[in-house]
């Protein structure tokens, strides 16, 4: 199984490579974690957010590989614990197919990426930083895979 990262928003600070890096490449290859950057839509003094909101989910759309299983990182969407994300792990692996973890711009997912969607997973009620939210997801990820594997990282 891979799980792939589509996130809005691309030229992050070093620490957030170094961070969501120093998580995915602790993942075996049954269990991948690939990031792929979405070019944020263009927000200016002039230009409308609903155009850039509709750039990204054109990008976004066009990222997600047919038989992927969508999950929408989405304030609205079911808080899980870890425990719980180690259970959705399980099974999207039994699945047998790939998922896609789609992490918006800064404004939020339009309806019809979100109506893509299977599933919407809420990291938090806070609003989190978008840098943070791929060093959050890889860690969790991977202590997820942890909890499967029987590992004692969680502990």
């Amino acid at each position: 199984m891979k799980i792939r990262l589509l996130a809005v928003g691309n030229k992050m600070p070093a620490w957030v490579e170094q961070g969501y890096q120093e998580y995915a490449k602790r993942l075996p290859r049954d269990c991948s974690l690939e990031l792929v950057e979405i070019s944020p839509g263009h927000r200016g003094k002039n230009a409308s957010s609903d155009k850039a909101m509709q750039q990204e989910a054109d990008a976004l759309k066009k990222a997600i590989r047919p038989g992927e299983h969508v999950v929408a990182l989405a304030v609205e969407g079911k808080p899980w614990s870890t425990e719980r994300l180690s259970e959705e792990l399980e099974g999207w692996r039994n699945q047998g197919g790939d998922v896609a973890l789609l992490v918006g711009g800064p404004d939020g997912m339009t309806d019809d990426v979100l109506r893509l969607a299977k599933q919407r997973w809420s990291l938090s009620p806070l609003t989190l930083p978008h840098p943070l939210v791929r060093v959050l997801l890889s860690e969790q990820i991977y202590r997820a895979w942890t909890i499967l594997q029987g590992h004692p990282y969680h502990k």
